[in-house]
Protein backbone atom coordinates (compact mmCIF):
# COMPACT_ATOMS: atom_id res chain seq x y z
CA UNK A 1 0.00 0.00 0.00
CA UNK A 2 1.40 3.39 -0.98
CA UNK A 3 1.92 5.85 1.82
CA UNK A 4 0.60 9.39 1.68
CA UNK A 5 3.21 12.06 0.93
CA UNK A 6 4.05 14.08 4.02
CA UNK A 7 3.10 17.33 2.29
CA UNK A 8 2.69 17.20 -1.48
CA UNK A 9 2.30 20.98 -1.73
CA UNK A 10 6.04 21.39 -1.12
CA UNK A 11 6.71 19.64 -4.45
CA UNK A 12 4.33 21.83 -6.44
CA UNK A 13 6.29 24.60 -8.07
CA UNK A 14 4.33 27.59 -6.81
CA UNK A 15 5.66 29.82 -9.60
CA UNK A 16 4.22 27.37 -12.12
CA UNK A 17 1.14 26.12 -10.29
CA UNK A 18 -1.83 28.36 -10.99
CA UNK A 19 -4.10 27.73 -8.02
CA UNK A 20 -7.06 29.52 -9.57
CA UNK A 21 -7.19 27.16 -12.55
CA UNK A 22 -5.89 23.84 -11.27
CA UNK A 23 -7.40 21.34 -8.87
CA UNK A 24 -7.42 17.62 -8.21
CA UNK A 25 -9.92 15.94 -10.49
CA UNK A 26 -12.78 13.65 -9.57
CA UNK A 27 -12.41 11.24 -12.45
CA UNK A 28 -16.06 11.69 -13.36
CA UNK A 29 -15.33 13.25 -16.72
CA UNK A 30 -18.01 13.89 -19.28
CA UNK A 31 -18.86 10.75 -21.24
CA UNK A 32 -18.34 10.58 -24.98
CA UNK A 33 -20.61 8.89 -27.44
CA UNK A 34 -20.68 5.17 -26.71
CA UNK A 35 -20.12 5.70 -22.99
CA UNK A 36 -16.34 6.25 -23.12
CA UNK A 37 -15.13 8.43 -20.25
CA UNK A 38 -12.77 11.32 -20.96
CA UNK A 39 -9.29 10.28 -19.95
CA UNK A 40 -7.00 12.10 -17.54
CA UNK A 41 -3.44 12.47 -18.85
CA UNK A 42 -0.17 13.25 -17.09
CA UNK A 43 2.68 14.49 -19.28
CA UNK A 44 6.36 14.25 -18.31
CA UNK A 45 8.88 16.66 -19.90
CA UNK A 46 12.43 17.94 -19.45
CA UNK A 47 12.54 20.71 -22.05
CA UNK A 48 10.47 22.84 -24.38
CA UNK A 49 7.64 20.32 -24.56
CA UNK A 50 6.63 20.76 -28.19
CA UNK A 51 4.84 17.39 -28.23
CA UNK A 52 3.13 18.32 -24.96
CA UNK A 53 1.93 21.54 -26.58
CA UNK A 54 0.70 19.71 -29.69
CA UNK A 55 -1.37 17.31 -27.61
CA UNK A 56 -2.75 20.13 -25.47
CA UNK A 57 -3.73 22.13 -28.55
CA UNK A 58 -5.47 19.05 -29.97
CA UNK A 59 -7.41 18.75 -26.71
CA UNK A 60 -8.47 22.39 -26.95
CA UNK A 61 -9.62 21.81 -30.53
CA UNK A 62 -11.64 18.76 -29.45
CA UNK A 63 -9.82 16.06 -31.40
CA UNK A 64 -8.31 14.43 -28.29
CA UNK A 65 -11.03 13.50 -25.83
CA UNK A 66 -9.00 13.88 -22.67
CA UNK A 67 -7.49 16.39 -20.26
CA UNK A 68 -3.90 17.03 -19.23
CA UNK A 69 -4.45 17.19 -15.48
CA UNK A 70 -0.81 17.51 -14.39
CA UNK A 71 2.67 18.09 -15.81
CA UNK A 72 5.71 16.42 -14.24
CA UNK A 73 9.21 17.76 -14.86
CA UNK A 74 12.71 17.51 -13.47
CA UNK A 75 13.51 21.00 -14.80
CA UNK A 76 11.10 23.62 -13.41
CA UNK A 77 12.52 26.39 -15.57
CA UNK A 78 11.98 24.65 -18.91
CA UNK A 79 9.79 26.10 -21.63
CA UNK A 80 7.18 23.36 -21.33
CA UNK A 81 6.66 24.22 -17.66
CA UNK A 82 6.16 27.88 -18.61
CA UNK A 83 3.53 26.79 -21.12
CA UNK A 84 1.77 24.74 -18.43
CA UNK A 85 1.76 27.76 -16.10
CA UNK A 86 0.18 29.89 -18.81
CA UNK A 87 -2.54 27.28 -19.32
CA UNK A 88 -3.38 26.60 -15.66
CA UNK A 89 -1.92 23.09 -15.65
CA UNK A 90 -0.34 22.16 -12.29
CA UNK A 91 3.35 21.29 -12.38
CA UNK A 92 5.03 18.75 -10.11
CA UNK A 93 8.79 18.76 -9.61
CA UNK A 94 10.26 15.26 -9.64
CA UNK A 95 14.04 15.24 -9.25
CA UNK A 96 16.59 12.49 -8.80
CA UNK A 97 16.60 11.57 -5.10
CA UNK A 98 20.32 10.74 -5.34
CA UNK A 99 20.95 14.36 -6.24
CA UNK A 100 18.30 15.82 -3.91
CA UNK A 101 17.53 13.52 -0.96
CA UNK A 102 14.55 15.64 0.07
CA UNK A 103 12.88 15.23 -3.34
CA UNK A 104 9.52 13.61 -3.93
CA UNK A 105 9.89 9.83 -3.79
CA UNK A 106 8.68 7.50 -6.54
CA UNK A 107 5.99 6.10 -4.24
CA UNK A 108 4.81 9.60 -3.40
CA UNK A 109 4.67 10.47 -7.09
CA UNK A 110 2.47 7.42 -7.74
CA UNK A 111 0.18 8.49 -4.89
CA UNK A 112 -0.03 12.00 -6.31
CA UNK A 113 -0.87 10.79 -9.82
CA UNK A 114 -3.58 8.57 -8.34
CA UNK A 115 -4.95 11.66 -6.61
CA UNK A 116 -5.26 13.31 -9.99
CA UNK A 117 -7.04 10.18 -11.32
CA UNK A 118 -4.43 9.80 -14.08
CA UNK A 119 -5.33 7.18 -16.69
CA UNK A 120 -2.26 7.47 -18.95
CA UNK A 121 1.22 8.94 -18.64
CA UNK A 122 2.79 10.44 -21.77
CA UNK A 123 6.53 11.05 -21.81
CA UNK A 124 7.33 13.91 -24.16
CA UNK A 125 11.04 14.60 -24.04
CA UNK A 126 11.51 13.37 -20.48
CA UNK A 127 15.18 12.39 -20.19
CA UNK A 128 15.20 10.44 -16.93
CA UNK A 129 14.57 6.72 -16.47
CA UNK A 130 11.08 6.10 -15.12
CA UNK A 131 11.19 4.52 -11.63
CA UNK A 132 10.16 0.89 -11.35
CA UNK A 133 7.44 1.84 -8.85
CA UNK A 134 5.77 3.96 -11.50
CA UNK A 135 6.15 1.33 -14.23
CA UNK A 136 4.46 -1.24 -12.01
CA UNK A 137 1.68 1.09 -10.85
CA UNK A 138 0.84 2.13 -14.43
CA UNK A 139 1.40 -1.11 -16.30
CA UNK A 140 0.60 -0.73 -20.00
CA UNK A 141 -0.32 2.90 -19.35
CA UNK A 142 2.96 4.80 -19.85
CA UNK A 143 4.02 5.86 -23.35
CA UNK A 144 7.19 7.47 -24.64
CA UNK A 145 8.11 9.03 -27.97
CA UNK A 146 11.61 8.46 -29.37
CA UNK A 147 13.07 10.20 -32.47
CA UNK A 148 14.23 7.07 -34.31
CA UNK A 149 12.75 3.86 -35.65
CA UNK A 150 13.27 1.63 -32.64
CA UNK A 151 14.88 -0.72 -31.90
CA UNK A 152 17.55 1.11 -33.93
CA UNK A 153 19.33 4.04 -32.26
CA UNK A 154 17.68 3.60 -28.88
CA UNK A 155 18.85 3.02 -25.32
CA UNK A 156 20.80 4.96 -22.74
CA UNK A 157 22.64 7.91 -24.27
CA UNK A 158 20.47 8.07 -27.39
CA UNK A 159 18.40 11.21 -27.07
CA UNK A 160 17.85 14.49 -28.85
CA UNK A 161 20.36 15.50 -31.50
CA UNK A 162 22.61 12.54 -30.63
CA UNK A 163 20.03 10.23 -32.21
CA UNK A 164 19.93 12.13 -35.50
CA UNK A 165 23.71 12.40 -35.67
CA UNK A 166 23.99 8.64 -35.19
CA UNK A 167 21.36 7.93 -37.85
CA UNK A 168 23.16 10.06 -40.44
CA UNK A 169 26.57 8.64 -39.54
CA UNK A 170 25.26 5.09 -39.97
CA UNK A 171 24.14 5.68 -43.55
CA UNK A 172 20.56 4.69 -42.74
CA UNK A 173 18.13 5.72 -45.48
CA UNK A 174 15.11 6.06 -43.20
CA UNK A 175 14.36 7.31 -39.72
CA UNK A 176 11.29 8.60 -37.94
CA UNK A 177 9.52 8.70 -34.58
CA UNK A 178 8.49 5.69 -32.52
CA UNK A 179 5.88 5.64 -29.76
CA UNK A 180 6.32 2.74 -27.38
CA UNK A 181 5.18 1.56 -23.99
CA UNK A 182 7.60 2.13 -21.14
CA UNK A 183 9.24 -0.63 -19.14
CA UNK A 184 12.12 -0.52 -16.65
CA UNK A 185 14.76 0.10 -19.34
CA UNK A 186 15.43 2.85 -21.88
CA UNK A 187 13.48 2.42 -25.15
CA UNK A 188 12.82 -1.33 -24.89
CA UNK A 189 9.04 -1.41 -24.32
CA UNK A 190 6.51 -2.67 -26.84
CA UNK A 191 6.24 -0.52 -29.97
CA UNK A 192 2.80 0.97 -30.58
CA UNK A 193 3.26 3.31 -33.57
CA UNK A 194 5.93 4.51 -35.99
CA UNK A 195 6.17 7.00 -38.85
CA UNK A 196 8.84 6.69 -41.56
CA UNK A 197 10.88 9.75 -42.56
CA UNK A 198 13.47 9.66 -45.36
CA UNK A 199 17.09 10.51 -44.58
CA UNK A 200 18.30 12.66 -47.45
CA UNK A 201 21.80 12.38 -48.91
CA UNK A 202 23.00 15.77 -47.66
CA UNK A 203 20.97 15.97 -44.44
CA UNK A 204 22.40 17.65 -41.38
CA UNK A 205 21.32 16.47 -37.96
CA UNK A 206 19.27 19.66 -37.53
CA UNK A 207 17.47 19.17 -40.84
CA UNK A 208 16.63 15.55 -40.07
CA UNK A 209 15.54 16.49 -36.54
CA UNK A 210 13.11 19.08 -37.88
CA UNK A 211 11.60 16.60 -40.34
CA UNK A 212 11.20 13.93 -37.65
CA UNK A 213 9.76 16.39 -35.13
CA UNK A 214 7.03 17.41 -37.55
CA UNK A 215 5.94 13.77 -37.73
CA UNK A 216 6.28 13.37 -33.96
CA UNK A 217 3.66 16.05 -33.39
CA UNK A 218 1.18 14.37 -35.72
CA UNK A 219 1.83 10.82 -34.51
CA UNK A 220 1.58 11.57 -30.79
CA UNK A 221 -1.72 13.38 -31.27
CA UNK A 222 -3.08 10.42 -33.23
CA UNK A 223 -2.00 8.01 -30.50
CA UNK A 224 -3.48 10.25 -27.78
CA UNK A 225 -6.76 10.27 -29.70
CA UNK A 226 -6.76 6.47 -29.86
CA UNK A 227 -5.96 6.08 -26.17
CA UNK A 228 -8.73 8.42 -25.10
CA UNK A 229 -11.22 6.71 -27.42
CA UNK A 230 -10.21 3.26 -26.13
CA UNK A 231 -9.11 2.02 -29.55
CA UNK A 232 -5.99 0.31 -28.23
CA UNK A 233 -6.04 -3.50 -28.19
CA UNK A 234 -3.41 -6.08 -27.24
CA UNK A 235 -2.70 -9.05 -29.48
CA UNK A 236 -2.36 -12.46 -27.82
CA UNK A 237 1.43 -12.29 -28.15
CA UNK A 238 1.54 -8.98 -26.25
CA UNK A 239 1.84 -6.65 -29.24
CA UNK A 240 -0.29 -3.47 -28.93
CA UNK A 241 -2.41 -2.36 -31.90
CA UNK A 242 -4.63 0.62 -32.65
CA UNK A 243 -8.06 0.06 -34.16
CA UNK A 244 -8.90 2.24 -37.13
CA UNK A 245 -11.38 4.93 -36.17
CA UNK A 246 -13.44 4.57 -39.36
CA UNK A 247 -13.27 0.80 -39.71
CA UNK A 248 -12.75 -0.93 -36.33
CA UNK A 249 -11.92 -4.22 -38.05
CA UNK A 250 -8.73 -2.65 -39.43
CA UNK A 251 -5.63 -1.60 -37.50
CA UNK A 252 -3.38 1.38 -37.99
Amino acid sequence: MLREPRNISQYLDQSLFCVSGAKAVSGDGQDLKGGVRRKNLAVFISGGGSNFRSIHQAILKGSVQGEIVVLVTNKPGCGGADYARDNNIPVILFSNMKEKPDSLSADDLVTTLRRYKVDFILLAGYLKLIPLELVRAYSRSILNIHPSLLPAFGGKGYYGMKVHQAVIASGARYSGPTIHFVDEHYDTGRILAQRVVPVLANDTANELAARVLQQEHQLYVEVAEALCEERLVWREDGVPLIRNKINPSDYN
